[in-house]
């Protein structure tokens, strides 16, 4: 892989970070975070899961140090990320993208957050159960239908479908 490759990546992936920070705590809902199953689903589309996962993991760690969020940042994001990707890779189409979202988020990540929350708090409490996957599910399906028509939009674009070729093929 030539200079230019890489470093396009890692301005693409940088970016891509830096969107999600900003934009993540600006479009809020108390609880829940749809901007960034947004960022999940077009890093899915465009990053694949490897970067896809990195751009969760670099994101979350910023939210978690310079915002105050809990470990939710990182519970919520990764595992959206990866199915994101992952089934976009295999399914190629952004609804097989939503999808992963949706069931490494909303599924996987608002259960594994219960036994995160309870050791990052020290209590136990039975509401986690009812509170974390009505939540993610919610983010993610606010999500997907804000990214429906933001991707469906920047696949017309030629230059947005190299960058895509750089990481997907």
């Amino acid at each position: 892989m030539n200079k230019n490759v890489k470093l396009t990546k890692i301005m693409v992936v940088t970016i891509m970070i830096a969107l999600d920070i900003v934009l993540s705590p600006i479009f809020r809902i108390e609880g829940m975070a749809p901007m960034s199953s947004v960022m999940n689903i077009i890093a899915g589309v465009i990053l694949g899961p490897v970067y896809a996962v990195v751009m969760a993991v670099v994101t979350g760690i910023i939210r978690m140090l310079m915002l105050g969020i809990p470990p939710l940042a990182l519970t919520g994001s990764i595992f959206g990320a990866f199915g994101a990707g992952i089934l976009y890779k295999y399914g190629r189409n952004m609804y097989w993208s939503m999808f992963g979202e949706f069931l490494g988020t909303g599924i996987i990540g608002s259960l594994i957050s219960v036994p995160v929350m309870v050791w990052f708090t020290g209590q136990q409490q039975n509401l986690y159960w009812f509170v974390y996957t009505p939540r993610f599910v919610g983010a993610t399906i606010i999500g997907s239908v804000i990214t429906y028509f933001v991707l469906g939009n920047l696949l017309k674009i030629n230059s947005f479908k190299e960058i895509q070729g750089m990481f997907v093929g």
